[in-house]
Formats: C-alpha cells, structure tokens, sequence
C-alpha cells in the first residue's frame, strides 16, 4: 500500500470512528438546519471546518503550536454546544448571507480546535516519515471524505424525514441540535481541565 493510500486511509477511518464521536456530532450539528436543496452551503461548510483543522493539523505536526490535550478535549465539546445553540435560536427556515458568512467563519474557527484534537493522533504517526507534506494532504483528504460520507448519509435521512415522512424541519433542527447540546454538556463537564 502506498502511503498516500495509507494516510488518506487513515484520515477516513479517523473521521468515521465511532470513538471519534464528538467530530461526528460536531459535523451533524452543524448540518441540522439544512436540507438536500442547501447541498452548496453544506460544502462550503464542510470545506471551511476542513480548512481549519488542516491549517492547526499542519502548525501542530511542524510543532509551531501546542496546546495542552486536556484543554483540546475540553474544547470540541464546547464548539458542539455553540453550534447547536445557534442552530435552535434560529426561528426561521431560512437565513440570511450574514448569517451563512458567520457560519463558515464559525465552521472554519472551530475546524482550528477540532484540528488540534487530531494533531497528537497524526503527530505521532509521521514521526517516522521523511517527508510530511504528502502524508498530511493525503490524511486531509481522507478526513474531507470522510465528513462529506458522513454529511451525505445525514442529508439522505434528512430527505426520508423531511420530504418524504414529512417532519417539520424546524423538529428536524431540533432533534439534533437537542442531542448536540445534550451530549455536549454531558463532555464538557467530563472533560473539565480545571
């Protein structure tokens, strides 16, 4: 196996781990206001939070940044609440650009925190290898397909829910923002670094 196969891999069974569920939930939260129609504004998103976390990926593996892992940890949790915060004071079924520009900032600010949580993981695997430049892109990579899999199986239920057995999406919102923010707060105070 190469290792460009070997860390996109790697990247991909990163994101879609179920021990790495705070990313999984962050993604679905951050989701739960759209449906199919807003595919575009989901990949924008989706690429903003990958932006993120590939700019702290790459300063943490070059050691330009270190934060402590408990401080990490204690962060994504709290990234999870704000999203699904936003997401439930949110009444109508449609917003404006303002509110778009501010979640792709959101997404690419939280993308940085969430990027530092992989940094110790993919540090230690390229502590062997000579060059990191192909092996972070190719992790990138394999992490960015991961989150678009994972967003397109949530939009497919959210087409089954949505359109077809006809939930409000406004309880769609709901439900999993109530999750997101239910399993949050349960993290943030497992994880309190102080």
């Amino acid at each position: 196996m190469s290792t460009f196969h070997m860390y996109f891999n790697l990247g991909l069974s990163h994101i879609a781990d179920f021990k790495g569920y705070d990313h999984i939930l962050f993604i679905i939260t951050l989701c739960a206001v759209y449906i199919i129609n807003d595919w575009k504004k989901i990949l924008i998103l989706i690429t903003a939070f990958t932006v993120g976390h590939s700019i702290t990926l790459i300063l943490a593996t070059f050691d330009i940044i270190r934060i402590a892992g408990e401080w990490i940890e204690f962060m994504i949790p709290v990234t999870i609440l704000v999203t699904a915060i936003a997401n439930i004071i949110q009444r109508k079924e449609s917003f404006s650009n303002i509110h778009h520009k501010f979640k792709y900032f959101m997404a690419l600010f939280f993308g940085l925190i969430h990027g530092l949580g992989f940094s110790n993981y993919l540090r230690a695997l390229l502590s062997s290898e000579k060059s990191l430049a192909g092996p972070l892109f190719s992790f990138n990579l394999g992490v960015e397909l991961g989150q678009l899999l994972i967003v397109a199986c949530f939009l497919l239920l959210g087409v089954i829910f949505v359109n077809l057995l006809n939930t409000k999406q406004r309880e769609w919102n709901l439900v999993f923002s109530g999750a997101g923010m239910g399993v949050s707060l349960i993290l943030i105070f497992e994880r309190l670094p102080f």
